[in-house]
């Protein structure tokens, strides 16, 4: 966390001897802290790794090892994609266009958003 500040200071830092018409705004900032704060070495063999899936089969996670994620939804094999990360039991995603959810593991039962969604081996 204190490399992502370090690289953000230094980004503000840079973007303020260009001048102020060059600075992005914060949303932007934001973003690059997040992604720098991300950065941690994959759980290709964490527990929860694979497949996620409702039980109509409908939305389908994905967590890939290298602590990416894929969503499918219906029809929609890369409806939404981004990075995650898994903090004991509770997983935090990250999507690629800035929005940001949460679930939690309880008894090998994905738990996100209202939805339930079992392990497919």
């Amino acid at each position: 966390m204190k490399r992502a500040l370090a690289q953000t200071a230094t980004l503000t830092a840079a973007l303020l001897a260009a001048g102020a018409e060059a600075l992005p705004d914060r949303k932007a900032l934001a973003q690059t802290a997040d992604r720098s704060a991300m950065e941690s070495p994959p759980q290709a063999d964490h527990p929860y790794v694979g497949l996620w899936v409702t039980e109509d089969g409908r939305i389908r996670h994905e967590l890939l090892p290298n602590d990416r994620y894929v969503e499918a939804r219906g029809n929609r094999e890369k409806a939404y994609q981004g990075r995650y990360r898994v903090t004991g039991n509770h997983i935090d995603y990250w999507d690629d266009t800035s929005f940001t959810a949460d679930g939690v593991f309880i008894d090998g039962v994905l738990h996100h958003a209202g939805m339930i969604l079992h392990r497919r081996r």
